[in-house]
């Protein structure tokens, strides 16, 4: 790809984006007794000496990621998804329906009887690959086609990666509905052999309005690439959608943080944006810890990450969709149940959804 200058920053030098070093007092999320950090795992890390650097053993590693190009995992048939991913909601709510993975769709109101339908991270293939015939497959169907969906005004893509930014899908909604995209720095040249005509990259912390919505780009800690030869240079990151106010209910603020590892940013965002009404964490492909905890947060570092947020409600992605990690099928959400219960959060306070379900939740 041709590189494209961006402005230097605490995550960029001009040309390629890195996450920011961990401040020296970073210390990890605390964690119930039945859920203890992961040791190092032997199979995969090594080290010169009891107190030495850990480093990853490089063969071993790229053993463990060619075997999910050609498993064939058994596939899980769900029951029929349950509410109406056409339904309007009323002030003060919105409905949510997760396809799965990264995927949702979101129905907001706005003023004047309007309704605002976005979809986060589209993918409806059968693999996550820039192939049809190798790759990590589907554990599951989506849990709704597009063509059980409404037209999707927006677009939030969160990062190039091949689980979240799925040409065949996008070039599917593009013909269909042409929406608005936003997404972080770099990406504009993908989304544009989907036929995306309409968008707008972000950096950390820009924003941008359509109509009386905005949307703000944060920092997430993971990375970005897509070929042996780009990466670094296309950014990452969350989206926090901020939504007018209607009638007599105020605005409010949706949170999707995209894939992150745990890290300082939940704290910025706090901060500086304010508590989300709704956040949409990720808290799967955790497994080894002994590498992947530098780009993907578990359950319990969500449930910190919730907390710091301050969020009003939380709902979990990431999990049990594409066999991308070592965890078990079903672990991440019986781990995030039981953090939920010991931090002394109400059980529905962060919650996965059934794949393919529309849930109508409260913003206010």
């Amino acid at each position: 790809m041709t590189l494209r200058p961006h402005r230097p920053s605490d995550h960029s030098d001009g040309l390629a984006f890195f996450n920011p070093p961990l401040p020296q007092d970073w210390a990890p999320a605390p964690r119930p007794d039945a859920w203890p950090e992961e040791p190092d795992d032997p199979e995969f890390i090594e080290r010169g000496s009891p107190d030495g650097p850990r480093r990853v053993k490089p063969t071993r590693f790229l053993r463990w990621a060619l075997s999910s190009l050609t498993d064939k995992p058994e596939r899980i048939i769900d029951p029929p998804p349950q509410g109406d991913p056409f339904a309007t909601p009323e002030p003060g709510r919105i409905s949510i329906t997760f396809i799965g993975h990264c995927t949702f769709l979101l129905r907001a109101p706005l003023p004047g009887g309007r309704v605002l339908t976005v979809m986060t991270d589209p993918i409806f293939s059968e693999r996550c690959s820039p192939f049809s015939f190798i790759g990590p497959r589907r554990l599951r169907a989506p849990g709704r086609t597009l063509a059980e969906l409404p037209k999707i005004d927006v677009l939030l893509i969160s990062h190039c990666h091949y689980d979240h930014l799925d040409l065949p899908s996008l070039r599917a909604i593009a013909r269909r509905d042409d929406p608005i995209v936003i997404t972080p720095l770099g990406n504009s040249d993908l989304l544009a052999k989907a036929g995306l005509r309409r968008v707008s990259e972000l950096d950390w912390w820009d924003s941008m309005r359509f109509g009386d919505v905005a949307v703000t780009c944060t920092p997430a800690r993971h990375f970005a690439q897509r070929t042996p030869f780009d990466g670094g240079r296309r950014l990452w990151g969350g989206l926090t959608l901020k939504l007018p106010a209607v009638g007599d209910v105020g605005p409010s603020a949706i949170f999707f943080a995209g894939d992150t590892a745990h890290g300082p940013h939940w704290q910025e965002i706090r901060e500086k944006l304010g508590v989300p009404d709704l956040a949409l964490l990720p808290i799967g492909a955790y497994s080894p810890r002994s590498f992947l905890h530098r780009v993907h947060a578990d359950p319990v570092e969500a449930v910190a990450a919730f907390l710091t947020l301050e969020a009003k409600k939380a709902v979990a992605m990431h999990f049990g969709t594409f066999p991308l990690s070592r965890e078990p099928l079903g672990e991440p959400e019986r781990c995030l149940a039981d953090t939920v219960a010991w931090a002394g959060l109400p059980p529905d306070a962060f919650t996965p959804l059934s794949f393919g379900e529309t849930r109508l939740v409260s913003l206010a």
